[in-house]
């Protein structure tokens, strides 16, 4: 698939509520292949700023390409666990962060990358494919209780301690090289299909998580994004799957209510620190996008604003 043929899931929806001022300073912090770092500088003035954030090198290339020239536009190669190292320049002063935690088309779709269980290639699964463990090195030596858990939390697997059985088995006459491999190991330990879904999609969904560190990037960067933010400024989080949803919507939450007191203490309202206000109701692709983009069909988009 061609990089271009990239389609950023909930684009118009994310841009609208992330752009409240067209001079202010923005950040993608998962720039992918551009498509709403493209919208947002569509919107921006003369005097807009945005700085996208990708751990991913062929991102990092493919954007340097894509807007060499722009002025408005500058890309940092790391994590958006760093954000707050991408941005220490403008801390406090930014309009707007958007988090698009989706996994990026060309990744999905290039089999050397090693995400796909439909097509052949080498077990990798890192984003960052300049730094951390492969999938193959983690599958090949961490314990079957380990593996279990993972399977189990990330991938929400119910069959989690079977497929580690079967993993470990496996290992021992021959470490997993290949994506394939890997898939048809756990396809044959799965004993009830999803409909309409790959029995193995949970545990690769779950390796690619830990693998890459997701959660503990995104609680960082939700974390961080708070000091960076200025009054009024937005930050936009576009999910696919519960476990992100849950901790997006529980962080909001939190920063809504404020910091937890003890009971009977006599604090007046006004005087609780709270720091975000959530924004609408979550928002999910309608039903001629994911008509058009069927990996839009589990993305929730939830929307907070700075206070």
């Amino acid at each position: 698939m061609s990089q271009d043929l990239h389609r950023s899931v909930l684009l118009r929806e994310a841009v609208d509520a992330l752009v409240v001022d067209p001079d202010g300073f923005y950040i993608d912090g998962t720039f992918g292949r551009g498509g709403h770092s493209a919208q947002v500088l569509e919107r921006l003035g003369a005097s807009g700023r945005l700085l996208a954030v990708d751990k991913d090198p062929q991102a990092i290339e493919y954007a340097n390409s894509r807007f060499a020239g722009e002025s408005r536009f500058e890309i940092w190669h790391g994590s958006f666990a760093d954000i707050d190292q991408a941005a220490a320049k403008v801390a406090g002063q930014v309009t707007g962060i958007l988090l698009d935690l989706g996994v990026s088309s060309p990744q999905l779709d290039q089999p050397e990358r090693g995400f796909s269980f439909m097509q052949d290639g080498p077990l990798d699964m890192r984003m960052d494919t300049s730094r951390g463990i492969s999938a193959a090195e983690w599958v090949n030596s961490e314990s079957e209780s380990e593996l279990a858990r993972v399977f189990k939390e990330y991938g929400e697997e119910r069959f989690a301690r079977r497929m580690a059985g079967a993993i470990v088995r496996r290992r021992q006459e021959k470490p997993f090289e290949r994506t394939l491999d890997l898939a048809e190991v756990v396809k044959a330990a799965n004993p009830a299909w999803e409909k309409g879904k790959h029995p193995a999609t949970r545990v690769f969904q779950a390796i690619r998580i830990h693998v890459n560190g997701e959660l503990e990037d995104l609680r960082q960067a939700l974390e961080k994004s708070l000091a960076l933010l200025k009054p009024g400024g937005r930050l936009v989080v576009i999910s696919f799957h519960s476990l992100e949803d849950r901790m997006v919507k529980r962080f909001i939450r939190e920063q809504e209510k404020g910091p937890q007191l003890p009971r009977g203490l006599p604090v007046m309202d006004s005087q609780i620190h709270r720091t975000l206000r959530s924004v609408g109701k979550a928002v999910k692709a309608e039903a001629q996008e994911i008509g058009e983009n069927v990996r839009s069909r589990s993305a929730v988009m939830r929307v907070a604003e700075r206070l």
